[in-house]
């Protein structure tokens, strides 16, 4: 039997296609011989695992060179529908769910009310969410390669429960990964949603090009994803970033304080509203309410606005000396109001003497989605073609 060349070996036709996928994902659409040229692989080569690529449907030919130089050539591109993947969002008020392909595209989305039951009911619903995607996009649900899912408080992968999320019952009592996995029939990721975020901002958003940045989620609650020379920090029990417990905003010692934190029930939603009511504003009013008001130059939504900003400046620069970031990115559905990041500008340099740079992030309050999209790509480049997150 004649002996096996070394460009046919295993290891050696993953790395040639590894080079040619990366090629097509950076320069595509492309010929052939132009993978060939920008690879350094020989055009046999080449040719062989483009025609291996398009047999298992991850390439498929998009067109012909305009033969200005000769000869016109087929041109390939990325199948991106070739792999799917869920990504769901878990918030206390509204899970947002979407499917998105190999490019990252979001294909089908969508955000329902979260179920106040929690616990199991709310697979029933992130498996119904997906379920109406999958028709809507016209693909089938078996079609998604895995599903990965944010949500509130520290994930603990030995026993797949989901502990210090007070805003969502009953995830502490289930094995949310298993359940969800078993009903799907796919892998399931979890993760903490502010972190998620955060990898989304390193994904697409302002910490593209950063080091060392930080993502604060203001919404139903308070929470922060941290990246530290280009990676994620989780910490010794999955809990870093949870900056709801920071003692600033009230009594740190009030028993109370374990439930969701003393910054947290000082400037989550349900405090501002409250704040609102403080300070002569209307006792039903919600955050909204108090936006609307603001807008209108109300001097209860004023005061309310300055006085949030006034704590959260205050956390941001306890962040800023013990992090030392180079960008701080607020997001969330109240921490992305132009309204309140501006007053917090106008603060932050009469608490602390280090400059910090803050933006907002460009997806709102989807950015746990798109960090989650982010986070299946990289799976399922890594899977097919040993691609990761930094090359998408």
């Amino acid at each position: 039997m004649a002996a096996q060349t070394t460009s046919s070996t295993p290891i050696a036709r993953k790395i040639s296609t590894n080079a040619a996928v990366r090629t097509v994902l950076a320069k595509g659409p492309i010929s052939r011989a132009d993978i060939a040229k920008l690879t350094g692989l020989s055009k046999q080569t080449v040719s062989e695992v483009v025609q291996d690529l398009i047999d298992e449907g991850w390439l498929r030919s998009s067109g012909r060179t305009d033969g200005k130089r000769g000869r016109s050539a087929i041109t390939y591109e990325l199948n991106a529908r070739a792999g799917l993947a869920a990504s769901i969002d878990l918030g206390g008020a509204k899970i947002a769910v979407a499917i998105g392909d190999l490019l990252g595209t979001i294909i089908a989305e969508t955000v329902v009310p979260t179920d106040p039951r929690g616990g199991r009911h709310l697979v029933d619903q992130f498996e119904a969410s997906l379920h109406a995607l999958a028709a809507e996009a016209d693909v089938g649900i078996g079609d998604l390669r895995l599903a990965v899912l944010g949500t509130p408080g520290v994930f603990d992968p030995a026993t797949g429960q989901i502990r210090a999320a007070p805003n969502v019952p009953g995830l502490e009592s289930i094995d949310m990964r298993r359940l969800l996995g078993g009903r799907l029939g796919i892998p399931v990721l979890i993760e903490n949603d502010v972190n998620l975020a955060a990898l989304g901002e390193q994904w697409r958003g302002h910490g593209a090009d950063k080091k060392n940045f930080a993502f604060i989620a203001l919404g139903t609650g308070i929470g922060m994803g941290i990246v530290a020379n280009g990676a994620l920090v989780r910490g010794a029990r999955g809990a870093a970033g949870e900056i709801c417990f920071l003692p600033l905003g009230g009594d740190p010692f009030d028993p109370r304080s374990f439930t969701l934190g003393t910054l947290e029930s000082a400037v989550g939603s349900a405090a501002i509203a409250r704040r609102y009511a403080g300070f002569g504003g209307p006792e039903d009013s919600t955050v909204k309410d108090l936006f609307s008001a603001f807008a209108a130059g109300g001097p209860s939504a004023t005061a309310t606005i300055e006085e949030t900003a006034r704590l959260i400046a205050v956390a941001i620069a306890a962040i800023g000396v013990i992090l030392d970031p180079e960008i701080v990115i607020l997001g969330g559905n109240i921490g992305s109001r132009p309204e309140l990041v501006d007053a917090i500008r106008r603060l932050l340099p009469r608490c602390t003497p280090y400059p910090i740079r803050l933006e907002i992030s460009q997806f709102g309050g989807r950015a746990a989605l798109i960090g989650g999209l982010g986070v299946a790509v990289r799976h399922m480049h890594d899977d097919l073609f040993g691609i990761g997150l930094k090359d998408v």
